[in-house]
């Protein structure tokens, strides 16, 4: 039975759960350890839309898709991308061959657990994206705005 931050403990791993934002793809993965990296590569920027994406790699085999598998986009000749149809979310990063693959942070149930310790396509990275400590910080419930529009639309705030 998962705790509530969606993970099974086990002997070699922690099991942790997770899926895209709509639902349809789940997974659960045996974890150890909680290193992750940060790839900035020109192909992740285009594939996320965003400056870099965070990963997880793990074994292919410490994978298990408990819904449906997520679909599949070859973005080069030597890899391919998992995530969703339905609602876009992006999943996974593989090669075409090879035991590892990798799964995207931000997809975890719980992706507090991980932590950076390196970066992946340095070549093509945004300092300035990256080192935003001293920038203001907002909550999305002190926006006035967003929170009229979750209660009038919900009821509610999301959690």
């Amino acid at each position: 039975m998962p705790d509530n931050a969606g993970r099974w403990s086990m002997a070699m791993g922690e099991w942790m759960s997770g899926g895209c934002q709509c639902g349809r793809v789940r997974y659960e993965a045996e974890i150890e350890g909680d290193e992750a990296y940060l790839c900035h590569c020109r192909m992740c920027q285009r594939a996320t839309g965003n400056v870099s994406i965070a990963f997880r790699n793990v074994p292919r085999a410490a994978v298990r898709w408990t819904t449906v598998e997520p679909d599949r986009y070859a973005s080069s000749p030597i890899a391919r991308r998992g995530y969703c149809a339905q609602c876009g979310t992006p999943l996974s990063f593989e090669f075409v061959e090879g035991g590892n693959m990798d799964l995207t942070v931000g997809s975890f149930d719980d992706p507090s657990r991980f932590r950076p310790v390196h970066h992946f396509g340095a070549e093509s990275m945004h300092g300035a994206w990256l080192d935003t400590g001293g920038l203001k910080r907002i909550r999305s419930d002190e926006h006035p705005g967003l929170v009229e529009r979750w209660v009038q639309a919900t009821g509610a705030m999301p959690q």
